[in-house]
């Protein structure tokens, strides 16, 4: 996809992080914009952003883990502007997790698998249908993660977890469309190469009442990068951060490829990307991957 002029972008989790920086990327380059989100705080400063850009757009109320919700999200591209030819299931969440998983709450498992996989699977149930009867070209990009599909890091299991089911979603949708030899193409969206300056870490501020614990936080102790940042120090790790329009750009200029992997890298996860390869042909003992190490 060469020209973004005109184009219809949906994007769920789209009122912060990546999600805003590929809505302010898109409609700098022409698209017209359907954000999706929970965060109600986020989206009233999404939309004045966006108007203020001159940029035109939709910002709805939009909980991937119902498909209802969903639907309602692709009324609004559909009534307001006629189509969509860009999809971006963007939506996730990090459960803040720490310690031995037998001990995690399974409010945690449950909240992070709803979002982070059944938001894609709902997205796909929602938006695939409607790219594939339109029978022109047209993007469904995910919101993967190197951590589950690339690599394991031991941190966050149930963060990992969700992303290494979300890719094998994602690249069986690919093999599914391009089988049927669709115009419509699928891509998978890695945010990197480092740690991405986002609000994944305070993810806390959107988990539904239903879902609460007894104790407010993350287990964590990790509710932002700049967290991060000093827990690495403590170990005298100097951590790296990618910001979300890096990510964005990347994104767009692997799109107007039609590129599957969105994907940006570092000679180090290179290097332990071949190391994991390499370990399985051999049959060797994991040892695990570390961020920044």
């Amino acid at each position: 996809m060469q020209d973004f002029t005109g184009k219809v972008a949906v994007i769920t989790g789209g009122a912060s992080g990546v999600g805003r920086s590929l809505a302010f990327a898109l409609g700098r380059r022409g698209a017209r914009i359907v954000v999706g989100d929970v965060d109600e705080a986020a989206m009233q400063d999404i939309d004045q952003a966006l108007a203020a850009e001159g940029i035109e757009a939709r910002v709805a109320h939009c909980d991937v883990t119902s498909v209802a919700s969903l639907e309602s999200l692709a009324n609004v591209a559909s009534e307001h502007f006629g189509g969509v030819q860009l999809v971006f299931a963007n939506a996730g969440i990090g459960a803040g997790e720490s310690g031995a998983m037998w001990d995690y709450s399974e409010k945690d498992w449950q909240w992070c698998f709803n979002v982070n996989i059944w938001g894609v699977i709902n997205s796909i149930r929602v938006f695939m249908p409607r790219l594939i009867a339109a029978n022109e070209p047209a993007h469904f990009v995910v919101t993967g993660s190197g951590n589950g599909a690339l690599l394991v890091f031991p941190d966050a299991p149930i963060y990992t977890a969700s992303k290494a089911a979300v890719h094998a979603i994602t690249e069986n949708l690919h093999y599914q469309v391009q089988a049927a030899q669709s115009p419509v193409k699928v891509s998978a969206l890695f945010p990197g190469p480092h740690v991405v300056e986002t609000g994944l870490f305070n993810s806390g501020r959107v988990r539904p009442e239903a879902l609460k614990k007894e104790v407010e936080g993350n287990a964590s102790g990790i509710s932002s990068v700049e967290d991060m940042k000093r827990m690495a120090a403590e170990y005298g790790i100097e951590l790296q951060t990618t910001h979300p329009d890096e990510v964005a750009a990347m994104a767009l200029a692997g799109l107007e490829q039609d590129a599957f992997w969105l994907l940006a890298t570092t000679p180090e996860t290179d290097e332990k990307i071949r190391a994991r390869a390499e370990m399985i042909l051999n049959r060797t003992t994991p040892v695990p991957a570390m961020v920044g190490g």
